[in-house]
């Protein structure tokens, strides 16, 4: 059991008199298979559980044990709460003094696996949520926007996307923040539709009078989770090439999701360039699915070592964006 879920599981069992074991997999994202074991470990470690059975049965956490809950401060449960950050992003999101609070009121009492003998889970196990090489972004930092996202109206943002030249204004119906790859993000409705908006490209915000409008059944959790995988797994425009074999563990870093390989061919009579009786590697043959034609611009990364076979257009446009390469070097 990770150390989030299992916060999260005994919060969970705090929040009302019994909770049936379909509600605490809603809650937690996993399989009832899963809560159930959980429970079983609960129960091993020396937490007192009450299990009723039945129609109107459910899962109770009784006072005392290990770990009380009822120790804890309303913050502290919330500071528990929040899943997967990391200590920096605590400190970003303003969150950092609550946190390290509630992890000192825990932390004594989570010993040995009971019977095992094994080191607790937290103490063999970090995070840092920092992509490789990152460098802290610019913009505005989660803890100046989370105040008024907490207070449920709508925002009128000034925000620049990738494709202006300047930030614009427009009205937005936040969700709440998500932190995702080093970055922090505003989740939100723009006239009906979910949106990401970075928080570095965020130029200024004002909080409006009016209570925000959010689409019947939606949660911050649902629509992020739904924006992040249209942008992984883009379908609208696949870009066919050829990459040198040799290249497959770096494609897979830098395109992810959005790689496809497809199959490979054997190595190629044309000269590769690198010397005299040389001949180019084995390749692949591999499909990347992005949104348009310029998302080809993803493969110039590659250098000679990529062909683009198709669509027509993705092929002019890479010799388009090599000839302005060339031009400003030579």
């Amino acid at each position: 059991m990770t150390p989030d879920r299992f916060f999260s599981l005994l919060l969970a069992l705090r929040t009302r008199e019994a909770v049936t074991t379909p509600d605490l997999a809603a809650r937690l994202g996993v399989s009832v298979r899963t809560v159930l074991r959980d429970l079983r470990w609960l129960e091993d470690a020396g937490f007192p559980l009450l299990v009723q059975r039945g129609r109107w049965g459910g899962v109770t956490l009784l006072p005392g044990g290990p770990f009380d809950t009822a120790r804890l401060t309303p913050e502290e449960r919330d500071h528990l709460a929040l899943y997967g950050l990391d200590d920096a992003q605590r400190e970003q999101l303003g969150a950092a003094g609550g946190s390290r609070r509630a992890h000192r009121k825990v932390g004594a009492r989570i010993g040995p696996v009971p019977g095992s003998g094994a080191l607790p889970l937290s103490a063999v196990v970090t995070t840092d949520n920092r992509p490789w090489f990152f460098r802290d972004a610019e913009g505005q930092p989660p803890a100046a926007l989370v105040t008024d996202v907490r207070r449920g109206v709508r925002l009128r943002i000034r925000y620049r996307s990738a494709r202006d030249a300047e930030a614009t204004w427009r009205v937005v119906d936040p969700y709440g923040l998500l932190a995702k790859a080093g970055r922090w993000y505003l989740v939100a409705d723009a006239a009906g539709r979910p949106r990401l908006y970075a928080l570095e490209r965020l130029a200024g915000w004002e909080p409006l009078r009016a209570a925000r409008r959010l689409r019947d059944g939606a949660t911050l959790h649902g629509v992020a989770a739904e924006l992040t995988e249209r942008w992984e797994n883009p379908d609208t425009y696949p870009i066919h090439a050829l990459l040198d074999a040799d290249q497959r563990d770096r494609a897979r870093r830098i395109l992810g999701r959005q790689l496809t390989v497809e199959g490979e061919e054997g190595e190629d009579d044309e000269r590769s360039g690198d010397g005299p009786g040389r001949r180019r590697p084995a390749r692949l043959r591999i499909t990347v699915r992005g949104r348009s034609v310029e998302d080809v611009r993803r493969l110039l990364a590659f250098g000679a070592t990529v062909t683009v076979t198709g669509p027509p257009e993705a092929r002019e446009r890479i010799r388009q964006l090599a000839a302005e390469i060339l031009r400003a070097h030579s």
